[in-house]
C-alpha cells in the first residue's frame, strides 16, 4: 500500500468493517488447522488475524502501515504483528499458509510480491487470497476521472492494479506457485453512513486523487458524488461496484520460487 501514505486505522475500524467482515468466507476457503503457522499479509487492524488464531494456528500479521499495525496491537496483545512491505518479505520457508484478503490490489509490483509469498511458504504450503480483480469499482474510476476535469487537475496515475485471472495466474505461476482454484466475481457493496458514505470512502482508500486535487478537496468529493450518483446511489445509501479475484495456490514440494522470467 505505499502510494497512499498513512492510513487511518480509526477511520477503518469505525466505516469500513465490510472490509474484514466479507473477508470470513476467504476464512472459511483457507481452513486454519491447529499446529499451522499462518502468515495473514496486509492484516489491516487484526481482526481476520484474531480469527485464524482462533482456529488453533500460530499466525503472524503483517502490514506496511505502522498505524494499522499499532491499531492491530492494541486490539489483539497476544498476537504478533509486524510492519512488512509485501514487495520485501524477508520470511524463508516458514509458513504452512499466506493468508490475504483485500490487500494485494495495492501492490502495483505484483511480481515481487508474489516471489515474496512463495518464498515465505514451505514445500507444500498454500497462498489463498482476495483482491480486486478485472473492472473492480469501475464506475468510481470514472468519476474520479470526471472530477479530476471538472476541477481541472490533471488525473493522476491509479494506484490501484486489478488483474484479470489468466494475468494474475501467469504472475503467481512464474514466482513457482501452482493456482489450484480462481474464480472473478461481482460483489456489489453497500457503504456505511448513508449519504457520507462515499466521501467517506475516498477518504479511506482514495488519498492520492485528494492529495492531487489539494485546496480544491471539497469540490473534488462534491463532483466525484456528482458523477458517480446515476450508477451507485441506490435509494439511501451508496452501493460500490466492487469485483473480486480470488485464488487458492500451492507451493511444489521441492520446487523453484521466487523467479521471474
Amino acid at each position: 500500500m505505499a502510494i497512499t501514505g498513512k492510513w487511518d486505522a480509526a477511520l477503518y475500524d469505525a466505516k469500513h468493517s465490510f472490509v474484514w467482515e466479507k473477508g470470513r468466507g476467504l476464512l472459511e476457503l483457507l481452513a486454519p488447522r491447529p499446529g499451522e503457522r499462518i502468515l495473514d499479509l496486509g492484516c489491516g487492524t487484526g481482526q481476520l488475524t484474531a480469527e485464524i488464531a482462533a482456529a488453533g494456528a500460530t499466525v503472524v500479521g503483517a502490514d506496511r502501515s505502522a498505524e494499522m499495525v499499532e491499531q492491530a496491537r492494541q486490539k489483539f496483545p497476544d498476537l504478533e504483528f509486524q510492519v512488512a512491505d509485501a514487495t520485501q518479505l524477508k520470511f524463508s520457508g516458514e509458513f504452512d499458509a499466506v493468508f490475504s484478503n483485500a490487500v494485494l490490489h495495492w501492490v502495483p509490483d505484483a511480481q515481487a510480491a508474489a516471489a515474496g509469498i512463495a518464498r515465505a511458504l514451505r514445500p507444500g504450503g498454500r497462498f489463498v487470497a482476495e483482491l480486486g480483480g478485472k473492472g473492480n469499482v469501475a464506475n468510481v474510476g470514472l468519476a474520479f476521472s470526471a472530477a479530476m476535469q471538472r476541477v481541472g487537475v490533471p488525473e493522476p496515475p491509479s494506484p490501484w492494479f486489478y488483474p484479470s485471472i489468466a494475468e494474475y495466474a501467469a504472475i503467481l505461476e512464474r514466482a513457482g506457485l501452482e493456482v489450484r482454484q480462481a474464480l472473478l466475481f461481482d460483489r456489489p457493496t453497500p457503504l456505511e453512513d448513508g449519504p457520507a458514505g462515499l466521501r467517506n470512502w475516498v477518504a479511506m482508500f482514495g488519498g492520492w486523487y485528494l492529495k492531487t486535487a489539494g485546496e480544491r478537496r471539497e469540490q473534488f468529493l462534491s463532483e466525484v458524488e456528482a458523477a458517480a450518483r446515476p450508477a451507485l446511489w441506490q435509494g439511501d445509501r451508496w452501493v460500490l461496484d466492487y469485483r473480486r479475484l480470488r485464488v487458492v495456490a500451492t507451493k511444489a514440494s521441492g520446487g523453484r520460487e521466487g523467479g521471474t522470467r
